[in-house]
């Protein structure tokens, strides 16, 4: 692999990731020697910041990730407060569902229930402040999410128990009372 071919293949790689992957698993990835995939992210890094992109390349936790400019934090927080106001999509709206009628929930179980990872869902919808931290299940130790006041207020509620009932808007379906059970257990 060319060291055009292997730089565009990090960047790509980089674009898609939540959380700071390592050399090694870009090496692994990429089939190219590790030494080779690091000197290409620094390279990366330097000619990224020599450049004044808006985004720069970082080293943290043992991993590579990109990061938007420090310098730019006011416009990127304008744009992720104001970006509040844009509607959900539809994997956010069935994901807030299944949290507004479970909860508190946790992630996995969310993600069993919608049958789909639902971590980078889950980020918008506490980064919109429609869903909290609601405290720890005992028997996993994992984080419980629950829905907050602004969504009560957003829909017009007094509180969860003012959700309308799910049997009236659900299709007629073998199993339907199955299906029912595990989003109202």
């Amino acid at each position: 692999m060319s060291n055009s071919e292997l730089n565009r293949s990090l960047e790509a790689i980089l674009m898609v990731i939540d959380e700071p992957v390592s050399e090694l698993i870009l090496a692994q990835i990429t089939e190219t020697p590790t030494e080779l995939v690091l000197t290409a992210l620094q390279e990366l890094a330097i000619e990224y910041e020599g450049s004044g992109r808006g985004f720069e390349l970082r080293q943290v936790s043992g991993g590579w990730r990109f990061y938007s400019h420090p310098d730019l934090a006011a416009v990127v927080e304008k744009f992720v407060l104001d970006g509040q106001q844009s509607r959900l999509t539809q994997a956010a709206l069935e994901t807030l569902a299944v949290i507004a009628y479970r909860q508190p929930v946790s992630r996995a179980r969310v993600s069993a229930i919608r049958g789909v990872n639902v971590e980078a869902v889950m980020k918008t919808l506490v980064t919109r402040g429609l869903v909290e931290e609601a405290g720890i299940e005992h028997e996993t130790g994992a984080i419980l999410y629950a829905t907050t006041s602004f969504f009560l207020e957003k829909l017009g509620l007094n509180g969860v128990t003012d959700l309308p009932a799910l049997a009236p808007f659900l299709p007629d379906v073998d199993g339907l009372d199955e299906i029912l059970s595990t989003l109202t257990e």
